[in-house]
């Protein structure tokens, strides 16, 4: 299986943060979520594999092929898309489209137009006018209409509306239909990413916490629940996080027969969702 994007042994360095050894894969033909709280290094990874920022060490393969020595070949075919889009906000749609169109030999406005009428938008209106939703779509539609290969989201359906949000998910499903292409989603909206990813990183304090499909991610971690009174210092140890309340509590597990053994019928064990695992994943 190719891969579209490899990191290796990733390390940044500022004054107040260290992004650490990082490392993930994301195979071609795939959607990977990547998560983690507000400065936990998401934005920061994305900008190395971006070289929009020096690395300290490490390796970044895109394409497989090096992010610097083939830096311009290799954002040929990147789409990325901002939180915030960065156009003329006096000028039209179009207008900026005009302007990005040069960067790329594959530039089409045949698919430019052709996402416009996807996302209901109007080539002349001027992006200032432009609701947050309207923007997003806009930056979405130029960052798909040169033929990228590998598309790069950072918190792109963040303040979106469940319905905005819907359609830019739905995009992103009909674009890994082309095996070639793949996708690298920052976001903090969790029920988006158990909808459509197929790999989780999650990142915390600039440490990759892990990398693993969906799939594995959800089938490892359950979450318990049961009466504070049951708790111990010994019995602790099974979970991986805690939540405590006058009532009860709430944990993580990796260890479900260990809790089942422990506690025997006495904790409610259910499925765990990605943001209560991002919530209370400690170690």
């Amino acid at each position: 299986m190719e891969n579209i994007l490899e990191v290796k042994n990733l390390t940044k360095t500022y004054k107040n943060f260290k992004l650490e050894d990082i490392s993930f894969t994301l195979p071609k033909g795939y959607i990977m979520g990547f998560i983690g709280q507000n400065g936990a290094g998401k934005t920061t990874t994305i900008k190395l594999i971006m070289n929009l920022v020096k690395k300290d060490s490490g390796e970044i393969k895109v394409f497989e092929k090096d992010n610097l020595k083939f830096e311009k070949e290799i954002k040929e075919q990147i789409g990325f898309v901002y939180d915030e889009g960065y156009f003329y906000e006096h000028l039209s749609i179009e207008d900026n489209a005009k302007l990005v169109a040069p960067f790329y030999k594959e530039w089409s406005f045949e698919a430019f137009y052709k996402y416009l009428n996807k996302f209901g938008l109007n080539k002349s209106q001027k992006f200032k006018e432009l609701s947050k939703g309207m923007k997003m779509k806009c930056s979405l539609s130029i960052a798909l209409s040169h033929n990228a290969k590998f598309i790069i989201m950072d918190e792109p359906t963040a303040g979106l509306d469940p319905v905005v949000r819907a359609e830019v998910l739905n995009i992103l499903r009909e674009l890994i239909q082309d095996e070639n292409v793949g996708v690298l989603l920052s976001t903090h909206i969790t029920s988006d990413l158990e909808k459509i990813a197929d790999y989780i990183t999650y990142i915390n304090n600039g440490k990759i916490v892990f990398s693993k499909s969906k799939e594995e991610v959800l089938d490892t971690y359950k979450i318990v629940k049961g009466d504070i009174g049951l708790l111990t210092k010994e019995n602790e140890k099974y979970f991986e996080g805690i939540r405590k309340s006058s009532y009860g509590f709430e944990a993580l597990t990796s260890d479900v027969e260990g809790v089942k053994k422990e506690f025997k019928d006495s904790v409610l064990i259910q499925n765990a969702t990605l943001e209560l695992i991002m919530i209370l994943k400690r170690k």
